[in-house]
C-alpha cells in the first residue's frame, strides 16, 4: 500500500526525533510527538503545524494549507504541506517538524468536556 510506504519513509526521515509515532486518523495519519500533535499524513502528502510566522515559510515555497470537507464546505487547518525538497533532506525536515512541534506546543489546550451528571 502507497499510504503505508509514505508513512515508514516519513517516520524514517523523522527518526533523529525522540517518541515520534504515527496514529490512525479519518483515514489518514496524525504524526505526534508525546502528546503533541504537529502533522498530518494524507494521501502521499505531508503537513505540519504551523502559526503566522512559520506558514510565511511555507505559503514563500507555494505550498498549501490542509483542507477537508464537511458538510458540503471545505474547511482549512493550520496545517501547511511541506515542500518536496525539505521532505526529501532529513536533516531539513527535522528542523521543520521541531517548529512545528513547537507550534504545537505553544498552542493553548481546551478543556475537556466534563459528563453531565
Amino acid at each position: 500500500m502507497a499510504d503505508e510506504s509514505f508513512k515508514e519513509f516519513v517516520l524514517d526521515q523523522l527518526s533523529a526525533l525522540p517518541d515520534v509515532r504515527a496514529k490512525a486518523m479519518f483515514g489518514a495519519h496524525g504524526l505526534y510527538q508525546d502528546e503533541h500533535f504537529f502533522g498530518i499524513l494524507d494521501e502521499g502528502r505531508l503537513f505540519f503545524k504551523t502559526d503566522a510566522p512559520s506558514q510565511a515559510d511555507y505559503v514563500a515555497r507555494g505550498m498549501a494549507p490542509f483542507t477537508y470537507e464537511s458538510k458540503g464546505r471545505i474547511l482549512t487547518m493550520s496545517y501547511h504541506e511541506v515542500p518536496p525538497e525539505v521532505l526529501e533532506n532529513p536533516v531539513e525536515l527535522v528542523t521543520w517538524a521541531r517548529r512545528a512541534i513547537q507550534v504545537a506546543a505553544d498552542k493553548p489546550r481546551k478543556p475537556a468536556n466534563k459528563a453531565k451528571r
